[in-house]
Parts: structure tokens; sequence; C-alpha cells
């Protein structure tokens, strides 16, 4: 199911393998491997209580550092270092995929609803094609649909490929020890989304 952006296959694909993907990783809060890092082993123990809800959540790995952006929009250029002890929830998409899209309404909730209870909302901008490349469209994009967090162009792919990402859109949330503990790729989920981030926002104690 590997597919590389550049492939000719790849556009024609892209729909089909997110949603396809968000299936395989539905049930029963079976969100797939962690991210593709030599050294992201899961944890002896959990970072919360065992009688808590975040405790049920698996444990991915450490979270990949943002690595070679190009630009930052909406905000300075932040690091996962700085933001330890805050909920991220990390959004890959591109302006010009429906299914980003569709999902943008939801983001933008969620971070107007969530961040002042600790969450931060980091878009990832990993463009299929070179017109999604000059940060003139990606501002005009990010104006059309309201996004207003902080939004990282990854031009060059480092942080997809930290993160071993393969589709748009992708969704990652990390708790405040810096853990991957949730990963959703493609449209829907959405409840179970948001439950998610409460649930890690309520681990923080």
């Amino acid at each position: 199911m590997t597919l590389h952006p550049s492939s000719s296959r790849f556009s024609e694909r892209r729909a089909f393998l997110a949603s396809m993907a968000a299936a395989l990783v539905a049930p029963g809060l079976a969100y797939a491997a962690g991210p593709a890092s030599p050294a992201s082993p899961a944890s002896p123990a959990s970072p919360a209580s065992p009688a808590s809800p975040a405790a049920a959540l698996p444990d991915l790995g450490a979270a990949p550092e943002f690595t070679g952006i190009e630009r930052w929009l909406n905000s300075e250029p932040l690091s996962l270092a700085q933001l330890r002890g805050r909920v991220v929830l990390v959004d890959f998409w591109t302006y010009a995929c429906i299914n980003c899209i569709r999902t943008l309404p939801h983001v933008n909730r969620w971070a107007e609803q969530y961040t002042p209870q600790g969450l931060t909302v980091v878009g990832v901008h990993t463009p299929e094609f070179p017109f999604e490349r000059p940060t003139a469209n990606v501002e005009a994009a990010m104006r059309r649909h309201g996004v207003k967090h902080p939004v990282a162009q990854d031009n060059r792919y480092g942080t997809w490929k930290a993160y071993g990402n393969q589709y748009w859109p992708a969704t990652y949330l990390i708790d405040a020890q810096g853990r991957i503990r949730y990963k959703h790729f493609g449209e829907g989920e959405y409840e179970r989304t948001e439950g998610v981030i409460r649930t890690l926002l309520a681990a923080r104690g």
C-alpha cells in the first residue's frame, strides 16, 4: 500500500487508499504501527495512570520533531520540545486535496475549542503538485478555508518522511510527554478523534 507521492498513479488512488486506511485502523482503537523511526519503541509503562482512559490508548512511540520546514505560517517556528506539556495534533494536508478540505472544518473547530485547554494544532502542508508549493498559494487557501492555527510548509517532505507518512489527510495526536497515542488516515472518525483529544487533555492533570 506504500505509494510515493510522485507516482503517476498516486493522485488517482489517494482518496481510495486514504479511505481504505481509515477503515483498516477503525476497529477497536487499533491505530496502525508507529512512525518510521529507529528509536521509537513503546515505553515500558503508560504515561497515564492505569485506571485512566488514556492508559487504554496505544503508545506508538516518540513523536518525531518537525524537520525540514521551509516556512511557518500563522506562527513563529515551533518544536515539539517547546510544546512538551501540551497535547499536539499534527495534521498532514495539502490544499488541492478534496479529502483534506473536507476535514479542515473539524480541525479548525478543534483548534478553536481546545487550544485554551492545552491543545496545539499544527498543520503540516506537504504538497503533491508543484503549484501547491508557493507560500502565497498556501496562504490564500488558508484564508479561504479559515485556517488560523500554525501551518508548517513541508515542501521538501522532511517532516512527512520523519513520520513515515503516506496519506493525505493524516492526523497524529501526541500526548503531553511527546508520545504518539493515536493516528488516523483519511476522512471520518471525527467523534473518535475528538474523544482522544479530550482524553489526552484530561490526562495532563
